[in-house]
């Protein structure tokens, strides 16, 4: 009988990795994780296809008139209004950015470096508010300014983040009395 300590103390060697199985496992991997990106991609352009009935965006006038309002941060992309979770990507409004807004008496210039950028009218602002979420972005309650606006037959929620955040309330402020003002003129004009 061989004592213990002899056993432990043989030499063994390492077992043999096999490099077919393993390199067969990752090409599997690398492929289910490109198909599952290609079925991503192939839904985007379908909803990109469902919203094509979405007019082309009002670029951004040469002259805006005087600044009321201007903010610098983040474009979150945008929904239908009052359906935080449907994302509308046509005309690259899905497209997430840096942004550069200004609030004139003409309407909202949206500037977004790398994406397209757009002008919401001053007549078809419908409201801002605070909000916690849009499409892909959840924050802390009032962490999102959301403008919703009308573009063709469709109410638009957009999502903005300031980079400072305090600046938020002026904005709703702003939108809301411009909104109000808006409408008491058309009012008016339709009473006579």
């Amino acid at each position: 009988m061989t004592p213990l300590i002899n056993l432990a103390a043989e030499p063994k060697s390492a077992e043999v990795t096999d490099w077919a199985a393993r390199l067969g496992w990752v090409a599997g991997l690398l492929i289910f994780i490109g198909f599952v990106y290609w079925l991503m991609r192939q839904g985007w352009k379908w909803r990109g296809t469902l919203q094509s009935g979405l007019p082309e965006l009002p670029a951004v006038p040469d002259t805006l008139g005087e600044a009321k309002l201007e903010l610098s941060g983040r474009y979150h992309g945008s929904t239908t209004a009052g359906q935080w979770l449907d994302r509308i990507v046509a005309h690259g409004l899905g497209t997430r950015s840096r942004v550069e807004l200004t609030l004139t008496d003409q309407g909202l210039a949206v500037v977004r470096p790398g994406a397209n950028d757009f002008f919401v009218p001053a007549e078809a602002l419908r409201e801002a508010r605070l909000d916690k979420g849009i499409a892909g972005k959840v924050l802390t309650e009032g962490g999102l300014l959301i403008v919703t606006w009308a573009h063709g037959e469709t109410l638009i929620d957009s999502g903005f983040r300031s980079d400072h955040a305090a600046e938020h309330a002026a904005w709703v402020e702003a939108v809301n009395s411009m909104n109000s003002t808006n409408h008491a003129s058309t009012t008016e004009g339709t009473a006579r």
